[in-house]
Order: C-alpha cells, then sequence, then structure tokens
C-alpha cells in the first residue's frame, strides 16, 4: 500500500468560509505503520488542522519519544505534534482509567476546540465525548492495512512492508567498523553479514578512489562526493538490512585522507564527520594485529600503524565508545557478536556492560 509521506493540511482557513476544523489523534506509535499513516492523513483530508498526540510509553518501547515524535513532524509537518511526556500509564476501560486519560488530554490540549477525535480502537467513543468531538473511526477492522504495532515490534522486518523507511532505519542497529587501511573490516562486515542474512555497506571510497584517482591522490571536492555518496548508499542498504547493517568505515576515515592529502578539508566534509559520532550505534576499531597487505592502492605498514593512531585519537577526543577487535576473523566476529547480544538499541551502552 503506497502512502503518502509529505503532506501537509490540504486547506487554507483564510480561504475557507466557517470555523477553522481541528483532527486530532494520539497514540504511542511504537513505532509508526502504515495504519498510523492511514489515520493522519485522513485526518489532514478532512480539517484545516490536526494535532497528535504521543506519549512517551517507556513501558512499551525502548525508542525515545523524540525519535518517534520525529518520524511524524518529518513525514506530515504541518501537523502539530504534543510530545506527552508525563501521560498516564494505565491502560483499561475502568471508569477511573478513562478520566485520568481525559483530564490529561483535555489539559495538553489547553482548552483547544477539536473537531474529530481521529482512532481505530474502543477508547475513541470515550475520548471523543470528553473532547466534545465526532468519533472518527478509522479502519477498525483493520481491512486496509492490516496490521498493529505489536506485530512490527515483534517482526520489524517481516513487517517492513508496513514501515516507511523513515521509519524502518530507525529501528536498526547500525555497526560501523573502523581502522587503518589492511585491518580487515572490509572481510569482517561482509562475514557477519552473511553470518546475520542482512546487509553490509562496502566502503564505497574504494570503489571511487579507483575510477576517479589521479597520481594516487584524490582532491578535496571528490573526497566530499565519497563521503556524501557513502552516506547514501549506507542509507539504501539499512532499508533492506535486517535487524543489524554492518558498515565499512564513514565519513571520520574519509575526514582523515582529506587531512592526509590536503592537510585540510572542505567545511562540509567536517560535518558529515562530525554527525558520524550520533550514527553509528556500536564503533568496532580492527586492530594492526593482522599482516599488512601491500596492494597498490595502499602507503605501506608504516603509514597504516599512523592511521590507526590518529583513528584512535579522533575516537578518545569525540569521547566515543569503541571496542577494539584483535585475533582472527573468527575472534573477531565472535566478539563483536557477543556484545550484539547484549545490545540494545537506545539504551545505554553502560548498561550493557554491567
Amino acid at each position: 500500500m503506497q502512502m503518502k509521506t509529505d503532506k501537509r493540511t490540504v486547506h487554507d482557513p483564510e480561504l475557507k468560509k466557517g470555523p477553522v476544523t481541528t483532527g486530532f489523534t494520539l497514540g504511542k506509535f511504537a513505532p509508526l505503520h502504515r495504519g498510523h499513516q492511514l489515520m493522519i492523513e485522513t485526518a489532514i483530508e478532512e480539517n484545516d488542522e490536526v494535532i497528535v498526540l504521543i506519549y512517551d510509553s517507556p513501558e512499551v518501547t525502548d525508542v525515545p519519544l523524540p525519535v518517534r515524535a520525529g518520524w511524524i513532524r518529518k513525514l506530515y509537518p504541518g501537523v502539530e505534534v504534543i510530545e506527552a511526556w508525563d501521560g498516564p500509564a494505565e491502560s483499561g476501560y475502568t471508569p477511573e482509567i478513562q478520566k485520568m486519560h481525559e483530564e490529561h488530554i483535555l489539559a495538553l490540549l489547553g482548552g483547544r476546540k477539536i473537531t474529530r477525535f481521529y482512532s481505530s480502537e474502543r477508547y475513541g467513543e470515550h475520548v471523543s465525548a470528553a473532547l466534545g468531538a465526532q468519533n472518527r473511526q478509522v479502519d477498525p477492522g483493520r481491512l486496509k492495512v492490516p496490521v498493529s504495532g505489536t506485530r512490527v515490534r515483534h517482526d520489524p522486518y517481516g513487517r517492513r512492508g508496513y514501515v516507511d523507511p523513515v521509519v524502518y532505519r530507525d529501528l536498526i542497529t547500525k555497526v560501523v567498523f573502523l581502522g587503518a587501511p589492511s585491518t580487515g573490516k572490509t572481510t569482517l562486515a561482509s562475514y557477519l553479514a552473511d553470518l546475520h542474512g542482512t546487509s553490509w555497506m562496502p566502503e564505497y571510497g574504494r570503489e571511487y578512489w579507483a575510477e576517479h584517482q589521479t597520481g594516487r591522490r584524490l582532491s578535496k571536492e571528490q573526497l566530499l562526493e565519497i563521503a556524501e555518496g557513502h552516506v547514501q548508499r549506507e542509507e539504501r542498504l539499512t532499508e533492506e538490512a535486517d535487524k543489524f547493517v554492518f558498515v565499512d568505515t564513514d565519513a571520520r576515515t574519509t575526514l582523515r585522507f582529506s587531512m592526509y592529502y590536503h592537510g585540510e578539508a572542505l567545511p562540509r566534509l567536517h560535518e558529515l564527520a562530525e554527525a558520524a559520532a550520533a550514527r553509528y550505534d556500536l564503533v568496532f576499531v580492527c586492530d594492526t594485529d593482522i599482516p599488512y597487505d601491500d596492494t597498490w592502492d595502499r602507503s605501506g605498514d608504516a603509514q597504516r600503524n599512523l592511521f590507526q593512531k590518529q583513528i584512535l585519537a579522533d575516537l578518545n577526543v569525540r569521547r566515543i565508545p569503541y571496542f577494539v577487535l584483535r585475533g582472527t576473523l573468527e575472534e573477531r566476529a565472535a566478539r563483536v557478536n557477543a556484545v550484539l547480544a547484549r545490545y540494545r538499541k537506545y539504551r545505554s551502552l553502560a548498561e550493557m556492560l554491567v
């Protein structure tokens, strides 16, 4: 089912005669799926303004509230999103629980008039009554979009057809391998991807360098092209991944080469290197304990050791947690898998290591 993802409210209140209509919906959106999108888009079609309230709900999902709210803001920039950090955690249909939720919703709306309340749930009846709004049920039988948040949480890969790429990419654990040339990053990323039945991102810079280098050098502009092209390909591969995506190098490595070639880098490349600090969930550094493979496109073992020192120093300066991998391919893979087995996306690394 193809859903519109950049749609804004379709009415202009200044050109419309009569009162402004306001649609309202709420949920945990854990995660946002096509059924939620159908509900939001129906509200957009039928109203001048749309408000979406989203609950924190740490008892249901590890995905932080700002991330889930960000999905809606990105996909529907004309919609107002309210983040309910202190919403009631209780669920059910007792009079006490219903009243608790109604009072919380009314307080957050601050007296704003709601024309239609959108849901596909039983609570639509009592919430719309409390709002003095029409109870607008959208696909309550899940016939148009046969999915639920619970099903997506339990099997996001199997249900990825019901999840927008903007959302799906945030459900995948992104693992990046750093290290100087000839430290086994490519071999390890490919090996782990095969082991886990998922996708991996080769180092785009090697492919680009082989095609565009002149005198074994690239310009600052070309190095920026590498960093941008790498991110674009990585985004596409993440949409195809199952649980993990394994990435061979990132913009920090490309920045290092720019400094090596030219003593400087373009501002945009610095920005991409800075953004890489928050881009990946787990960072592994492949050590130089394996024999150096002296191919024609590399600068020698001495340069490998220098680059390795610089990579580690950069991570330490940026205060980015990382794991160093040593030993055979199997030993390195076992170390990565041990970390992955304990890792939970959007949870503290410190919790994992206790």
